[in-house]
């Protein structure tokens, strides 16, 4: 995934983009940058690796160096961005949130034009932002090139632009991420998150709609293409990757997870009788919520049987290999062994995807003592890997615990039937439910079905992409 942040003001911005953008380091962990505009000086750009060293920390002595009342700062899961473009429509800067899924077919389309080349990265590949740009560059206007970038590219992208005094802010085809516009007495900001700017003393005035393109001065912001009629928002915000606090049109990620918690707990009782537990938990951290919905819904006791170490373990994807990440999240896992031992214990989880750390989570509970562990998930069970963004690191669709299963269940023919998968009510879904809790060691396991994640977020079911459930745009 990835979020940016940018400021237009009276006054100079650099501490707003500064501290905004920090706010998004729950967002990416690859590469934080910034940069600025000043009437003097022109641009001024810096770009450090954040994988082992939070934003924050990393650009915290570079800030006597920036000036200027316009900037735009972004982090990021992949790619180093914001870059700064010349061409033949002016000097510009860029940051992108999203995925290209047909980014190979464009670079080559580009490159077969006479004259146009890219700058590979050390991995040889081409940096997502470059290819944005590239495709702007293609028209004879900004506007006109963002237009022409969103329709060539399959996936996902919202578009963060700095040019001089002016950002440019426009948000993907189908609306899948948030582009919010907020603005005190100075000016105007814009983000991925709603608290970001609230904390420096913004009030929202605007949230993009789907493919719309604004243009945000000190002075005023305005529409430059309006917005479209299909809005796809993506599910994924409120289940898992969006900050508590945050508000995706007018629907908060904390109220959410509760309303969805207390949904599943509902939900389930009417099927028949809960299992009897010492505790509920919830898988920390974005599992809490859901789990203290789920407990408040069910009238049984919450608990944190464990606790995430955060002071020096602050991320558990840091290092680059799996394995790796799997030791540091085992190391992070810190047990209350009075909640543990010979304790019935009810994890809600915000979802389950690969399974490997859950799988792990599982093993350490037992040997700390639990006598029973259910497992819930806040979400269904997830049957195709995202083809619009990048919020999980499975590289094939048979990563996916679901789909893995239903191959050792069914084999190829059972890839025919997804569709009834999904449906946990089904006899197919409950076949998968009783394979997968069987072979990760479950005592019981549940779902949220599709109808109920829908109900929690509370947005008409055709405004909600639920295409990593169902497989359908």
């Amino acid at each position: 995934m990835g979020g940016f942040f940018g400021a237009a003001l009276k006054r100079d911005c650099i501490e707003d983009v500064f501290y905004g953008v920090d706010y998004h380091s729950h967002l990416g962990t690859s590469r934080g940058g910034m940069i600025s505009y000043d009437d003097e000086q022109g641009y001024i750009k810096q770009i450090h690796n954040i994988s082992s060293t939070p934003f924050r920390a990393k650009f915290e002595h570079d800030l006597a160096k920036f000036r200027g009342r316009t900037a735009i700062a972004a982090i990021s899961d992949s790619d180093p961005q914001p870059l700064l473009v010349k061409s033949h429509l002016g000097v510009f800067a860029l940051a992108v949130v999203g995925a290209i899924t047909n980014a190979n077919e464009l670079i080559e389309e580009i490159l077969g034009t006479s004259g146009n080349q890219f700058m590979a990265m050390s991995s040889g590949e081409v940096n997502i932002s470059e290819l944005v740009a590239a495709l702007i560059n293609q028209k004879e206007t900004l506007v006109e090139g963002i237009q022409f970038a969103q329709e060539a590219i399959e996936g996902s992208i919202t578009i963060l632009i700095l040019r001089e005094n002016e950002i440019i802010a426009a948000r993907d085809k189908y609306g899948r991420l948030p582009i919010l516009i907020a603005q005190n007495e100075y000016g105007y900001a814009v983000s991925f998150e709603s608290f970001a700017y609230q904390k420096l003393g913004y009030t929202t005035c605007k949230e993009l709609g789907p493919a719309e393109v604004c243009s945000i001065t000190k002075d005023e912001v305005k529409s430059l293409v309006p917005a479209g009629d299909t809005e796809r928002i993506c599910s994924f915000l409120w289940v898992y990757y969006g900050y508590p606090n945050s508000n995706y049109d007018d629907v908060n990620v904390e109220v959410m997870r509760y309303r969805n918690g207390a949904i599943m707990a509902r939900d389930e009782a009417e099927r028949g009788p809960l299992p009897e537990l010492d505790w509920v938990a919830g898988v920390p951290d974005s599992g809490v919520p859901h789990a203290i919905g789920y407990s408040n819904e069910a009238r049984l006791p919450f608990g944190r049987p464990f606790i995430k170490y955060t002071p020096t373990w602050l991320r558990s994807f840091m290092p680059i290999t799996q394995g790796a990440r799997n030791k540091v999240a085992k190391m992070k896992q810190i047990p209350v062994l009075e909640l543990i031992k010979d304790k019935r214990l009810l994890f809600v989880d915000d979802s389950i995807v690969r399974g490997t750390q859950l799988r792990e989570t599982i093993d350490f509970l037992y040997k700390c003592g639990a006598k029973e562990i259910h497992i819930r998930s806040a979400c269904p069970p997830i049957m195709y890997g995202c083809k619009y963004l990048t919020f999980s690191r499975s590289t094939g669709e048979m990563e996916l615990i679901a789909r893995r299963v239903i191959q050792e269940l069914e084999g190829d023919e059972g890839q025919k039937h997804l569709e009834e998968y999904a449906n946990i009510a089904s006899e197919r879904g409950q076949c998968l439910v009783k394979t997968i809790c069987e072979e990760m060691g479950f005592s019981s396991l549940g779902f949220q079905s599709l109808d109920g994640l829908i109900e929690a977020i509370g947005l008409p079911k055709e405004r909600i992409c639920t295409y990593c459930f169902n497989g359908k745009e």
